[in-house]
């Protein structure tokens, strides 16, 4: 049974930093596409950024040079290291999960089968 348990939100400052984990257990990181994806009240759920199998990323246009995911196999955990925090990036995060594949992991939160219960980052101004 796959399950995905999402910690290391709280609240910051603007400019500030958090680092998201995601721990997994009943999958292999390096056998999935893993993402993480943020949903603001009264707004849709969003991709942030995902990582494929092969260690491959993509960020949302919001994410980049600013947040960075990763994993460690060894502990099956998935991170977002999220600096330099906009009031905008105020959101429930979530880490999800899909087999892979193929060589592209999809951006839409529909694609993914596994989800984490989220975690709620809040950045004030």
């Amino acid at each position: 049974q796959v399950q995905l348990v999402d910690s290391g939100g709280g609240s910051v400052q603007a400019g500030g930093s958090l680092r998201l984990s995601c721990a997994a257990s009943g999958l292999t990181l390096s056998s999935y596409c893993m993402g993480w994806f943020r949903q603001a009240p009264g707004k849709g759920r969003e991709g942030v950024a995902t990582i494929r199998g092969d260690g491959g990323t993509v960020y949302a246009d919001s994410a980049k040079g600013r947040f960075t995911i990763s994993r460690d196999n060894a502990k099956n955990t998935l991170y977002l290291q999220m600096n330099s925090l906009k009031p905008e990036d105020t959101a429930n995060y979530y880490c999800a999960a899909r087999p892979q594949l193929g060589i592209y992991c999809p951006p839409n939160p529909i694609a993914y089968n596994y989800w984490g219960q989220g975690t709620q980052v809040t950045v004030s101004s």
